[in-house]
């Protein structure tokens, strides 16, 4: 997908129609990536308009020369979901969920697979090594922190550093070709 630079400069000058048109273009896939991490429907949907709320808020921030306009959408969406998970009240609704949702998750799992393809990111991370997708997921999609990632794949904090890096740079190297 070609970033749409005309629209994020007419957001950027207030327009609310060219808002409403990378909302359109960008709500699906990143909506799959907040719910990835937050695992409710419902807090996924909430957090997706906190999401494009700061966007409107802060388009001035966003510069077309400092990287993709998806990128920074990306950073915002993730933050913003995994803010929520440490919240004490997000915290407290995981308590009470019942094995039935369990099963609802474990059957949507396959949420983000679908919402990141029609952007067309899926087949970039999965060409890359499975390592990397392991640590890709955990880091960017399903917001562990480092020490968090490092413990699930037991490994140490420095290889899983390294490795993150070493996987970024060559999903960077994929998707600028």
């Amino acid at each position: 997908m070609e970033q749409p630079n005309t629209l994020i400069i007419a957001m950027q000058n207030g327009d609310e129609k060219a808002f409403s048109r990378l909302y359109t273009m960008y709500s699906e896939a990143i909506q799959g990536i907040i719910y990835s991490i937050v695992l409710d429907e419902n807090t996924a949907e909430e957090l997706l308009q906190d999401v494009f709320i700061k966007v409107w808020n802060n388009a001035s921030s966003y510069s077309v020369d400092k990287g993709r306009f998806f990128t920074w959408l990306l950073n915002i969406a993730r933050n913003t979901a995994i803010d929520e998970t440490r919240s004490k009240s997000f915290k407290n609704s995981r308590k009470n969920l019942s094995t039935s949702n369990f099963v609802d998750i474990l059957s949507s799992s396959d949420s983000l697979n679908t919402k990141t393809n029609s952007i067309g990111i899926k087949k970039f991370v999965d060409a890359l090594k499975p390592a990397c997708i392991k640590i890709i997921d955990l880091l960017y999609f399903k917001g562990f922190t480092q020490a968090e990632a490092s413990k699930t794949l037991e490994i140490p904090l420095g290889t899983l550093k390294t490795r993150n890096r070493t996987c970024i740079n060559d999903l960077r190297v994929m998707v600028l070709g």
